[in-house]
């Protein structure tokens, strides 16, 4: 293994944690004695993901699943259940594109997109921050995370908000319909449409 990322890793061995590391941070969900899993071999070339060589993407199959929100080239969409946190949505484009390939068009719609999916979801109130995050290991399609945080959980702040909305108790159907509902209109109060 002579990858120049991958020399300094100890591949195949359990990493220890770091005193100043991630469980040191107040943030940090869980106390107690934790075990860092034994670091795998890279696996390449790496699967595909979905969308990608071959595989459906499922939101090309159905870009009404989940949706709360559209305009002609945007969707918001749900992440598929109740959350913990007070909303978590996603923002994509309709048309199958990554970030690396998106339309300049389209790309110049993001800025004042994120703006404003930030200013409707702390518009529905109790809201401290609203995170955003770009992963995208399992899709192919580009998706946009937004997590708005509940006002004074100070604890739930940071990188570790996705993990306490794991193990926290998730939100009743109707509760959670409802801040979906509110977003949308919104959201829709800007333009595009509401679907919730």
């Amino acid at each position: 293994m002579t990858d120049r990322f991958l020399r300094h890793l100890p591949i195949g061995e359990r990493p220890a944690f770091s005193a100043e590391g991630m469980p040191g941070w107040e943030i940090f969900p869980f106390e107690g004695e934790l075990t860092v899993k034994v670091l795998g071999e890279p696996k390449l070339p790496e699967p595909p993901r979905n969308g990608a060589a071959g595989r459906p993407c499922f939101i090309c199959q159905d870009p009404g699943a989940q949706r709360i929100w559209a305009d002609e080239h945007w969707l918001v969409r749900h992440a598929g259940g109740p959350t913990a946190v007070p909303v978590t949505v996603l923002l994509s484009p309709i048309e199958h594109h990554d970030l690396g390939d998106l339309p300049a068009a389209r790309a110049a719609e993001i800025g004042p997109l994120m703006q404003r999916i930030e200013r409707a979801i702390e518009a529905l109130g109790g809201i401290g921050r609203v995170h955003q995050a770009k992963w995208g290991d399992g899709a192919e399609h580009l998706h946009l995370w937004f997590f708005g945080r509940p006002a004074g959980m100070m604890q739930l702040r940071g990188s570790c908000l996705t993990i306490w909305d794991d193990v926290l108790p998730k939100q009743d159907e109707a509760a959670w319909r409802t801040v979906l509902s509110e977003l949308a209109a919104n959201l829709a109060a800007e333009g595009g449409t509401a679907y919730v």
